[in-house]
């Protein structure tokens, strides 16, 4: 079967972090469609923002041939489709697919003979063909391979990260065909101008894609168990790291807390595909555990510090600075500081958080929290700078520990300031 690029008709399903700059990029070339169920999101494309901030509304005005939708029935004259849904995890750290399996089961619906559906969704090896594919032939009636293609394309988006954008990430692609694979590789050629890398079957991409973000987890795992170590030798953990890093081939990571939907989420997929197989992955579940109990670890050296100063937990007042998963970005999803929050509030405490960079009525959605829009100066014992927004950087240490009062305690996650004007950090 024949692949014509220039009769290519877009269809993004899925306009979260990876879908949209997917749709803006497709949509200055070809003709695409993007897709979401949510049709407050789609309203607020329509008008011209991106409460993602991803994309800039100029950006998205230069997308001048991408139209968006909430209704399925919009997809049908599309014929090369890409899923970018999330792939979140659910009870007992098992991969939650319903996203996938609803996405799948909507594309079923709309594909045609010669179409191709590419994922770039993370999954575990062996999902797309094992799990997607039997709902797209289900609900079609078609064949893959015979009737229609797949491939998978792990998408590598930085929320945030301003400097490496979508075109300027090589990206990695494969299909269910040499054929399929050879066009679906050139259709992202198009649109990537850092290049493209074709895998030799789905599986293999799958596999790439998982594994980026499991190397970075048990990599921060080591840094993080490392500054609890320190931290009983009596010595500064970035001062250790600093004096490592002189050796050319040490790598920089640094302690923190690990969540948002790549880093702290991903792993679980490839560990649930290993003990399906019968293999008990020990490094990679041994480094998520230190990563998950970090926030209950800072939260045990913030106390023991208000004890050295003479504050007692029980109704102090604490400020936590950011609520994001990272810095300069409003992504909250898995955000490890709402575990350093009710850590806290179940020794008493009153706990403030403050972030201007996250949507107040997402953070009450997701996680009953009120957002304080302005702290009072001058009004908590203790103050947590747990992100390291640029907008906490300006304040500077004066401006940071006004907040506080004159006894509070200033606790760094982020090494944000120099470790001579903060009570203490990780």
């Amino acid at each position: 079967m024949s692949f014509d690029i220039y009769n290519l008709r877009i269809g993004i399903v899925g306009l979260g972090y990876v879908g949209l700059p997917l749709a803006v990029e497709f949509g200055k070339k070809y003709p695409t469609v993007g897709f979401d169920i949510k049709t407050d999101r789609i309203a607020e494309l329509e008008g011209g923002s991106d409460s993602t901030l991803e994309c800039s509304s100029e950006e998205l005005a230069e997308a001048t041939q991408l139209t968006y939708t909430s209704s399925a029935a919009d997809l049908e004259d599309c014929n090369f489709y890409i899923v970018t849904v999330p792939t979140p995890i659910g009870t007992g750290n098992r991969p939650l697919l319903t996203p996938l399996k609803s996405a799948s089961k909507t594309l079923g619906q709309v594909i045609a003979r010669g179409d191709i559906v590419v994922y770039e969704s993370t999954v575990y090896p062996g999902a797309t063909e094992e799990f997607c594919v039997p709902f797209l032939e289900q609900e079609s009636g078609l064949t893959m391979n015979e009737d229609f293609f797949v491939g998978y394309s792990p998408e590598r988006i930085n929320p945030g990260d301003k400097e490496h954008r979508l075109p300027s990430i090589l990206k990695v692609t494969s299909g269910s065909t040499e054929e399929s694979a050879e066009f679906i590789d050139s259709v992202y050629a198009s649109i990537i101008t850092a290049g493209t890398y074709k895998a030799s079957c789905l599986k293999v991409a799958e596999a790439a894609k998982v594994i980026e973000n499991t190397q970075r987890d048990v990599n921060i795992a080591l840094v993080n168990e490392l500054a609890m170590i320190f931290d009983r030798v009596g010595i500064d953990t970035e001062e250790v790291l600093e004096a490592a890093g002189t050796k050319w081939n040490f790598l920089p990571f640094r302690p923190g807390l690990v969540g948002g939907h790549c880093i702290g989420v991903d792993p679980y997929y490839l560990t649930y595909k290993a003990q399906q197989l019968g293999y008990h992955p020990q490094m990679i579940l041994a480094g998520r555990r230190i990563n998950d109990n970090m926030s209950l670890y800072v939260a045990s050296q913030v106390v023991k510090k208000m004890l050295t100063k003479g504050i007692q937990p029980l109704n102090a007042k604490v400020l936590v600075l950011g609520l994001a998963f990272k810095e300069n970005c409003p992504d909250v999803r898995n955000t490890k500081v709402v575990d350093i929050v009710s850590e806290l509030s179940s020794y008493g405490a009153s706990v403030d958080v403050h972030d201007p960079w996250c949507d107040a009525e997402e953070a009450r959605r997701e996680y009953d929290l009120d957002l304080v829009a302005e702290p009072g100066k001058g009004a908590y014992d203790v103050v947590i700078i747990a992100v390291a927004h640029d907008e906490f950087r300006a304040l500077g240490a004066d401006g940071i520990r006004a907040f506080g009062k004159d006894t509070s305690v200033l606790y760094d996650i982020k090494y944000v300031l120099p470790p001579e004007l903060v009570d203490d950090r990780l």
